[in-house]
């Protein structure tokens, strides 16, 4: 886990592919983001998210260390305010060049986490996406989500009803096995600094 930009109110990582972002259920699932920075920052506060990456996603992640810019933080993603870029290979190749993607989805509760999706009980999710290139059989992808909800990108590339592509080594969604690469990394978050109010972007090199 890489430290990209840390100062008195934010913590930014470049998180690997397989670490949880928080703790999960059970002894074996502690180790995560937030477990590794509270060993390293004396001072965070317990619960420093305010976005979550899945499991196994990488990139760009964002935490709080006190509880105000949290606060801040929190406010911006609630209001849709940073900007997101994520790039990821898909299965196949899309027709389209590019679009958009929305959708209505909520969690099954039969099959937790799988998401379904629901035009009735739903929430919406809205994301942009654009081919980058095509590479061996798949298609690279740029996705720019508009809304945070859970596996929104993952769903929005296997469903019918989006690209109908899903993303490599997706074990939920597409054909991956459990603890395959997932072929998605968050590239790119922009964000208002909590104190200045300074416009401020972080990125990663993809690494694939």
């Amino acid at each position: 886990m890489n430290l990209l930009f840390h100062d008195s109110e934010i913590i930014v990582i470049d998180k690997p592919g397989g670490l949880l972002a928080v703790p999960g259920r059970g002894p074996d699932r502690q180790d995560c983001v937030v477990s590794r920075l509270h060993r390293r920052f004396a001072d965070l506060i317990p619960q420093p998210a305010v976005h979550r990456l899945d499991m196994y996603t990488s990139g760009v992640m964002i935490l709080a260390r006190t509880r105000e810019s949290h606060r801040s933080l929190s406010m911006q993603f609630e209001q849709r305010k940073p900007a997101k870029i994520y790039i990821a290979l898909v299965e196949g190749f899309p027709v389209e060049q590019q679009g958009r993607i929305e959708l209505k989805f909520r969690l099954d509760i039969d099959n937790r986490p799988y998401q379904v999706h629901d035009p009735v009980n739903g929430k919406n999710g809205i994301t942009l996406w654009r081919k980058l290139a095509k590479e061996n059989g798949c298609t690279r992808i740029m996705f720019q989500p508009l809304t945070g909800r859970t596996h929104q990108l993952r769903l929005h590339a296997a469903h019918p009803l989006g690209l109908g592509a899903p993303i490599v080594g997706d074990s939920l969604y597409g054909n991956g096995r459990e603890g395959d690469k997932m072929m998605l990394h968050a590239a790119s978050l922009s964000i208002s600094h909590p104190l200045s109010g300074e416009v401020l972007t972080f990125t990663s090199n993809v690494p694939f």
